[in-house]
């Protein structure tokens, strides 16, 4: 919490902020989280983790279009639109750089006016931008997957020993990010799976009925389905609905 006085919180407290912070957000993990909600809790157990921010968004930066995917006020995600629209800001140059970008707002008034009259504008007087980087391996380099967008309304809000503790909660904060993206991968895959499976039972169905209609084999009526597939221009799992379809009902309605 802030103090009364206004004065800063000392080290320790602010370490046990981000303490607390930290074990939030792994308690609350869990594998089968989807991505978007992985991102809004970063970004909310980060607003605790520092005792002067005042809200988080959190920035997807991708070459097609960068976009806000996380935010703890809907409000400030403006000054990250901002960024986005004119092509820089802090938020991007912690995202090309790898680097944190710490600073007052009218510092850098000539670098980013955009960013910088629509955060005047908004109230904001100090931000911290760090990006969120999955680590290097024996194959991959590197690689940005977000950047925490810490505002403040305070000016003397960040100093270095802030901007440390938001590299501790970064590294963390990559873990779950790409373990709820692998997560969701696996969905993928187990959807595609499930859709398989059902489209074999369907045209396991479909050639039973013609074996039993034309006194064929399993080969021969898989051909038949196949042969009609191609003349219809449909997919093979259509055909098999239709003709599963066809034979259930009564003679009448044929």
């Amino acid at each position: 919490m802030r103090p009364v006085d206004g004065a800063r919180p000392d080290p320790v407290s602010r370490l046990d902020e981000a303490t607390e912070a930290l074990t939030e957000l792994r308690d609350a993990f869990t594998s089968e989280e989807p991505l978007e909600d992985a991102l809004q809790r970063v970004a909310e157990t980060a607003a605790r983790a520092l005792p002067d921010a005042d809200a988080v968004t959190v920035s997807v930066v991708t070459p097609d279009q960068p976009h806000t995917a996380a935010a703890t006020d809907p409000r400030l995600v403006a000054l990250d639109t901002e960024q986005y629209d004119s092509g820089r800001g802090p938020c991007l140059e912690a995202a090309l750089e790898l680097k944190p970008v710490r600073a007052v707002i009218g510092e850098h008034r000539d670098l980013w006016p955009e960013f910088e009259t629509a955060a005047e504008a908004a109230g904001v007087r100090a931000y911290l931008s760090v990006p969120v980087i999955l680590p290097a391996s024996d194959d991959i380099k590197a690689r940005h997957i977000g950047t925490l967008n810490v505002y403040s309304y305070t000016a003397a809000a960040f100093d270095p020993f802030d901007e440390g503790l938001m590299r501790l909660f970064t590294t963390a904060a990559s873990a779950t990010i790409t373990s709820a993206q692998r997560w969701r991968h696996s969905q993928g895959r187990v959807g595609q799976l499930e859709q398989a499976l059902e489209s074999r039972a369907v045209i396991e169905q479909a050639k039973g009925v013609l074996m039993a209609v034309h006194t064929c084999d399993a080969d021969e009526a898989f051909k038949m389905l196949v042969e009609q597939s191609q003349r219809a221009n449909t997919k093979l799992r259509d055909v098999a609905t239709k003709l599963i379809e066809s034979a259930s009902r009564p003679a009448k309605q044929r």
